[in-house]
């Protein structure tokens, strides 16, 4: 038995995430399965680092899988490449530990979030970036940014309002970058629930804009409440960047 880690990249735009349904095929842990299955010739059990949803990009996405066949990892690599879509493509294959997990394994991730802050659209990366029209306030942002990380229950920032499971995480870093009409929000942590990047955003945004404070993310936070926080920002700005392992 073998353990085969494979880094993926994808345009999620037209796809309704990343974990496989049964209603559709449009899927990239479903699109990524089917090839696999057809070179190896075995069922295949694909374990993602975490889900994306519908409409979010990755440029490092892990995912392993164990088989018995002998194919090596460059003719693995070769194979998938050549019947994948073009929107989806995997950069690197190679063994893993038997023990590995892409996501129980998992350390940290890193997550951005790319604003096009202009009047004017972004004609050319319009499928990757969300357009704000209303002049941003990086600075209130920066400082709503420091509150929000370290460790904290970041329930009021969860679209599952019925999770059970903590909710309580580390959130190391969110780091603002501009250039020129683009402002960009990298967030690492050490792991993120449900739409929560979205709603960070959404809530930093609101920020930017004058309708909240940088004060106000700590009062949300101690709310528990998901009403509390901002709206959820559109998907197509959202990119897995990277997931970091041990090894």
């Amino acid at each position: 038995m073998r353990n085969i880690r494979l880094l993926i990249q994808y345009d999620g735009t037209r796809y309704k995430g990343w974990q496989s349904q049964e209603h559709t095929e449009q899927t990239i842990q479903g699109k990524l399965t089917r090839v696999l299955e057809r070179m190896l010739g075995e069922e295949i059990d694909l374990q993602g680092s975490g889900r994306t949803d519908a409409g979010v990009h990755a440029a490092g996405q892990t995912a392993n899988f164990k088989t018995r066949a002998g194919a090596s990892c460059k003719e693995i690599l070769d194979y998938v490449n050549q019947y994948l879509p073009e929107d989806i493509a995997v950069s690197e294959v190679r063994e893993a530990d038997l023990r590995f997990h892409s996501r129980f394994w998992a350390i940290r991730k890193t997550y951005i979030y790319r604003i096009w802050n202009s009047d004017v659209p972004n004609v050319f990366e319009r499928k990757y970036v969300y357009q704000v029209k209303e002049p941003l306030l990086a600075e209130p942002m920066r400082q709503a940014a420091d509150l929000l990380e370290g460790t904290h229950d970041f329930r009021a920032f969860c679209a599952n309002g019925r999770m059970k499971k903590s909710t309580v995480r580390t959130l190391e870093q969110i780091r603002l970058e501009q250039k020129g009409a683009e402002l960009s929000l990298n967030f690492t942590g050490n792991g993120f629930l449900h739409h929560m990047v979205r709603i960070l955003t959404g809530t930093l945004l609101e920020v930017g804009t004058g309708k909240r404070s940088p004060e106000d993310m700590m009062r949300i936070l101690e709310s528990l409440d998901r009403k509390e926080a901002g709206p959820m920002a559109p998907a197509q700005g959202l990119c897995l960047w990277k997931v970091e392992y041990k090894d």
